[in-house]
């Protein structure tokens, strides 16, 4: 990462308080590289040291100055919960990197938003193909979800008597910081297009996930499979799956051990 380290500009991280945005920053600063924060709120106390932007990405609202002499863009802001503010988002930044020439916009997706009719997957597919037509050079790279979440997600089906999982489901887990590094290297390397998947390193029954969960969390529960509700039938069909980039190491067991050791 010497190339990186040497540039001087710093590489803007939208999103950098997130589950990904944050290991993104430390791996881009354990390689020397400076590094720029957008955010809505200030810096906390324990924020890593690096150039924090206060702007908002659904206003526009400090973007220009966020944007300005950076050698990238690593778009990770995302809202599950308001997908449509994905898009009002996109299209900002967009129209600020392209006023401000900036010289690579990479943006973070996830693997099955072209086969899944699913809400978030929908707008980040749309996102997708704005970054493609938007006269900015750019790379996109799809991931399966983060162990963070399919943890999450666990967590919350199991808090009763009975755990639950999706029968027929399965799901392909990745570590957030190897999906970080990947980012790093697509920094590094240059606008590239839409890049290969990166996928965890095992495709996995939501059963056989909710078993590990439960032993590693100490928790007894018997596992019930319950059928998939029809707005998930692209996931049972496997539709946000790529086992033939099964290329992270770190499986979901080695990863929820070292969370409850």
């Amino acid at each position: 990462m010497a190339g990186m380290a040497d540039d001087g500009r710093p590489v803007l991280v939208t999103g950098g308080t997130g589950t990904l945005g944050r290991a993104l920053v430390h791996t881009l600063l354990d390689a020397g590289v400076p590094v720029r924060v957008l955010s809505r709120r200030g810096p906390s106390p324990s924020a890593p040291p690096v150039e924090w932007m206060v702007g908002d990405l659904l206003t526009g609202a400090g973007l220009p100055a966020a944007v300005a002499g950076v050698r990238a863009v690593v778009h990770c802001a995302s809202d599950p919960r308001h997908p449509d503010d994905d898009l009002d988002a996109a299209v900002r930044l967009l129209l600020a990197t392209r006023a401000a020439a900036v010289p690579h916009l990479v943006y973070i997706s996830i693997v099955g938003v072209d086969r899944v009719p699913y809400p978030l997957y929908k707008a980040k597919l749309r996102v997708e193909e704005m970054i493609e037509d938007g006269a900015v050079p750019w790379t996109i790279l799809r991931a399966t979800q983060f162990h963070d979440f399919v943890a999450d997600v666990l967590d919350r089906l199991s808090r009763g008597p009975v755990a639950l999982a999706l029968d027929g489901t399965d799901d392909q887990p990745v570590d957030v910081r190897e999906v970080a590094a990947r980012l790093v290297e697509l920094v590094e390397a240059g606008p590239s297009g839409r890049v290969t998947d990166l996928g965890g390193p095992e495709v996995l029954s939501t059963s056989e996930l909710m078993r590990t969960y439960l032993a590693a969390t100490g928790r007894r529960r018997p596992v019930w499979a319950v059928p998939v509700p029809a707005s998930l039938n692209g996931f049972r069909r496997g539709g946000h799956l790529t086992p033939a980039h099964a290329d992270g190491r770190l499986t979901f067991a080695e990863w929820i051990g070292s969370q409850t050791r």
